[in-house]
Protein backbone atom coordinates (compact mmCIF):
# COMPACT_ATOMS: atom_id res chain seq x y z
CA UNK A 1 0.00 0.00 0.00
CA UNK A 2 1.30 3.44 -0.94
CA UNK A 3 1.19 6.38 1.48
CA UNK A 4 1.97 9.96 0.43
CA UNK A 5 5.10 11.53 1.91
CA UNK A 6 2.98 14.21 3.61
CA UNK A 7 0.98 11.53 5.46
CA UNK A 8 4.14 9.72 6.61
CA UNK A 9 5.67 12.99 7.79
CA UNK A 10 2.53 13.82 9.73
CA UNK A 11 2.54 10.41 11.43
CA UNK A 12 6.20 10.82 12.34
CA UNK A 13 5.49 14.20 13.95
CA UNK A 14 2.66 12.76 16.02
CA UNK A 15 4.86 9.92 17.22
CA UNK A 16 7.64 12.35 18.18
CA UNK A 17 5.22 14.53 20.16
CA UNK A 18 3.82 11.49 21.97
CA UNK A 19 7.28 10.21 22.79
CA UNK A 20 8.34 13.63 24.07
CA UNK A 21 5.22 13.91 26.24
CA UNK A 22 5.77 10.45 27.69
CA UNK A 23 9.37 11.40 28.48
CA UNK A 24 8.24 14.52 30.33
CA UNK A 25 5.71 12.53 32.36
CA UNK A 26 8.37 9.99 33.24
CA UNK A 27 10.63 12.79 34.52
CA UNK A 28 7.91 14.35 36.71
CA UNK A 29 8.67 13.75 40.40
CA UNK A 30 6.17 11.66 42.32
CA UNK A 31 5.46 11.65 46.08
CA UNK A 32 7.05 8.80 47.99
CA UNK A 33 7.62 8.23 51.71
CA UNK A 34 11.31 9.09 51.27
CA UNK A 35 10.66 12.48 49.61
CA UNK A 36 7.69 13.63 51.73
CA UNK A 37 7.98 16.10 54.62
CA UNK A 38 5.59 17.05 57.42
CA UNK A 39 5.39 20.78 58.18
CA UNK A 40 3.85 21.91 61.47
CA UNK A 41 4.38 24.32 64.34
CA UNK A 42 6.77 22.93 66.94
CA UNK A 43 4.86 24.96 69.57
CA UNK A 44 1.88 27.34 69.59
CA UNK A 45 2.45 31.02 68.81
CA UNK A 46 1.19 33.13 71.74
CA UNK A 47 -1.29 35.76 70.48
CA UNK A 48 -1.15 39.29 71.84
CA UNK A 49 -3.31 40.39 74.74
CA UNK A 50 -6.61 41.94 73.65
CA UNK A 51 -8.54 44.46 75.76
CA UNK A 52 -11.65 42.36 75.14
CA UNK A 53 -10.50 38.76 74.47
CA UNK A 54 -12.64 37.43 71.61
CA UNK A 55 -13.43 33.89 70.61
CA UNK A 56 -12.34 33.12 67.04
CA UNK A 57 -13.68 30.57 64.58
CA UNK A 58 -12.08 29.71 61.23
CA UNK A 59 -14.85 29.35 58.68
CA UNK A 60 -12.76 28.48 55.64
CA UNK A 61 -9.28 28.57 54.12
CA UNK A 62 -9.03 29.02 50.34
CA UNK A 63 -5.90 28.44 48.26
CA UNK A 64 -5.39 31.46 46.01
CA UNK A 65 -1.79 30.67 45.06
CA UNK A 66 -2.66 29.40 41.59
CA UNK A 67 -0.21 26.53 42.13
CA UNK A 68 -1.42 23.44 40.21
CA UNK A 69 0.67 21.20 42.49
CA UNK A 70 0.42 22.67 46.01
CA UNK A 71 1.96 19.57 47.59
CA UNK A 72 5.13 19.82 45.48
CA UNK A 73 7.42 22.36 47.18
CA UNK A 74 10.73 21.46 45.44
CA UNK A 75 10.85 19.93 41.98
CA UNK A 76 14.54 19.20 41.37
CA UNK A 77 16.51 16.18 42.57
CA UNK A 78 13.52 13.86 42.73
CA UNK A 79 11.17 16.41 44.26
CA UNK A 80 10.04 17.19 47.79
CA UNK A 81 6.35 16.94 48.72
CA UNK A 82 4.18 17.99 51.64
CA UNK A 83 2.17 15.29 53.39
CA UNK A 84 -0.91 17.55 53.70
CA UNK A 85 -2.51 20.39 51.79
CA UNK A 86 -1.08 23.85 52.69
CA UNK A 87 -4.58 25.06 53.61
CA UNK A 88 -4.85 22.30 56.22
CA UNK A 89 -1.39 23.07 57.62
CA UNK A 90 -2.26 26.76 58.07
CA UNK A 91 -5.62 25.90 59.66
CA UNK A 92 -3.94 23.54 62.13
CA UNK A 93 -1.30 26.17 63.03
CA UNK A 94 -3.89 28.89 63.65
CA UNK A 95 -6.22 26.65 65.65
CA UNK A 96 -3.32 25.30 67.71
CA UNK A 97 -2.20 28.82 68.67
CA UNK A 98 -5.69 30.17 69.35
CA UNK A 99 -6.69 27.13 71.41
CA UNK A 100 -3.55 27.35 73.56
CA UNK A 101 -4.50 30.96 74.42
CA UNK A 102 -8.17 30.06 75.06
CA UNK A 103 -9.22 32.20 72.09
CA UNK A 104 -10.70 29.42 69.93
CA UNK A 105 -14.46 29.03 69.99
CA UNK A 106 -15.82 25.54 70.61
CA UNK A 107 -18.26 25.94 67.72
CA UNK A 108 -19.19 28.47 65.06
CA UNK A 109 -22.26 29.72 66.93
CA UNK A 110 -20.23 30.67 70.00
CA UNK A 111 -17.64 32.77 68.10
CA UNK A 112 -17.32 36.52 68.47
CA UNK A 113 -15.13 36.88 65.37
CA UNK A 114 -14.84 34.60 62.34
CA UNK A 115 -11.78 34.21 60.13
CA UNK A 116 -11.90 33.50 56.41
CA UNK A 117 -8.35 32.88 55.17
CA UNK A 118 -7.04 33.31 51.62
CA UNK A 119 -3.66 31.63 51.17
CA UNK A 120 -1.48 33.26 48.49
CA UNK A 121 1.85 31.51 49.01
CA UNK A 122 3.06 28.46 50.92
CA UNK A 123 6.44 26.82 50.39
CA UNK A 124 9.71 28.11 49.03
CA UNK A 125 10.17 31.56 47.54
CA UNK A 126 11.39 31.83 43.98
CA UNK A 127 15.17 32.06 43.75
CA UNK A 128 18.25 30.19 42.61
CA UNK A 129 18.53 26.43 42.80
CA UNK A 130 21.33 26.73 45.37
CA UNK A 131 19.90 29.28 47.79
CA UNK A 132 16.28 29.31 48.88
CA UNK A 133 14.09 30.39 51.78
CA UNK A 134 10.58 29.66 52.97
CA UNK A 135 7.65 31.99 52.42
CA UNK A 136 4.07 31.92 53.71
CA UNK A 137 1.60 34.67 52.85
CA UNK A 138 -2.12 34.95 53.52
CA UNK A 139 -4.96 37.43 54.07
CA UNK A 140 -7.75 37.04 56.62
CA UNK A 141 -11.20 38.56 56.55
CA UNK A 142 -12.02 39.12 60.20
CA UNK A 143 -15.77 39.43 60.71
CA UNK A 144 -17.93 40.23 63.70
CA UNK A 145 -20.33 37.30 63.85
CA UNK A 146 -23.18 39.43 65.22
CA UNK A 147 -22.92 42.74 63.37
CA UNK A 148 -21.51 41.42 60.08
CA UNK A 149 -18.85 44.15 60.09
CA UNK A 150 -15.51 42.94 58.71
CA UNK A 151 -11.94 44.07 58.10
CA UNK A 152 -8.95 42.65 56.26
CA UNK A 153 -5.71 41.62 57.95
CA UNK A 154 -2.63 40.60 55.97
CA UNK A 155 0.21 38.40 57.18
CA UNK A 156 3.47 37.15 55.72
CA UNK A 157 6.41 35.19 57.02
CA UNK A 158 9.82 34.27 55.66
CA UNK A 159 12.86 32.32 56.77
CA UNK A 160 16.57 32.94 56.41
CA UNK A 161 17.92 31.69 53.09
CA UNK A 162 19.80 28.40 53.23
CA UNK A 163 21.87 26.52 50.71
CA UNK A 164 20.57 23.41 48.99
CA UNK A 165 23.41 21.13 50.07
CA UNK A 166 23.60 17.36 49.90
CA UNK A 167 20.43 15.40 49.21
CA UNK A 168 20.29 14.04 52.77
CA UNK A 169 20.31 17.60 54.15
CA UNK A 170 18.06 19.09 51.49
CA UNK A 171 14.73 17.78 52.79
CA UNK A 172 15.59 18.75 56.36
CA UNK A 173 16.48 22.29 55.23
CA UNK A 174 13.30 22.65 53.19
CA UNK A 175 11.14 21.40 56.06
CA UNK A 176 12.81 23.76 58.56
CA UNK A 177 12.58 26.70 56.13
CA UNK A 178 8.84 26.29 55.59
CA UNK A 179 8.17 25.69 59.30
CA UNK A 180 10.10 28.84 60.20
CA UNK A 181 8.20 30.93 57.65
CA UNK A 182 4.87 29.45 58.81
CA UNK A 183 5.65 30.38 62.41
CA UNK A 184 6.70 33.87 61.31
CA UNK A 185 3.45 34.39 59.38
CA UNK A 186 1.27 33.16 62.27
CA UNK A 187 3.19 35.39 64.68
CA UNK A 188 2.84 38.45 62.44
CA UNK A 189 -0.88 37.75 62.13
CA UNK A 190 -1.71 37.12 65.79
CA UNK A 191 0.71 39.66 67.27
CA UNK A 192 0.66 42.40 64.62
CA UNK A 193 -0.63 45.93 65.06
CA UNK A 194 -3.12 45.44 62.23
CA UNK A 195 -4.75 42.55 64.08
CA UNK A 196 -4.82 44.55 67.33
CA UNK A 197 -6.54 47.50 65.65
CA UNK A 198 -8.99 45.24 63.83
CA UNK A 199 -10.07 43.34 66.94
CA UNK A 200 -10.36 46.60 68.88
CA UNK A 201 -12.59 48.12 66.21
CA UNK A 202 -14.79 45.06 65.73
CA UNK A 203 -15.16 44.42 69.46
CA UNK A 204 -15.54 48.03 70.58
CA UNK A 205 -19.20 47.59 71.57
CA UNK A 206 -18.87 44.10 73.00
CA UNK A 207 -18.62 45.34 76.58
CA UNK A 208 -21.46 47.83 76.34
CA UNK A 209 -24.33 46.53 78.47
CA UNK A 210 -27.73 48.22 78.06
CA UNK A 211 -28.50 50.29 81.10
CA UNK A 212 -31.09 48.75 83.41
CA UNK A 213 -33.97 51.16 83.82
CA UNK A 214 -34.41 52.42 87.37
CA UNK A 215 -37.40 50.92 89.14
CA UNK A 216 -40.43 53.14 89.13
CA UNK A 217 -40.92 55.07 92.33
CA UNK A 218 -44.11 53.87 94.00
CA UNK A 219 -46.71 56.56 94.50
CA UNK A 220 -46.56 58.16 97.90
CA UNK A 221 -49.73 58.18 99.98
CA UNK A 222 -51.36 61.55 100.35
CA UNK A 223 -50.85 63.24 103.66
Amino acid sequence: MFFPKEYLASCSSVLLVCAFGASLLADEPKPKPENTISVQLTEPVPPQKFAIPPKFWITDITDRSGNPQPLLVYKDRGGIFLDRQPTLIVREALEQSLKAANLLATEANSADLTLRIYLFHFGLAEGSALDFFGKVEFTAIVKNAKTGESQEVKAAGTSIAKSAMKKKNLQKNVEEDIEESLKDAIRNFLRGQQMKDTVSELMKNADVVPATPAPATPPQPKQ
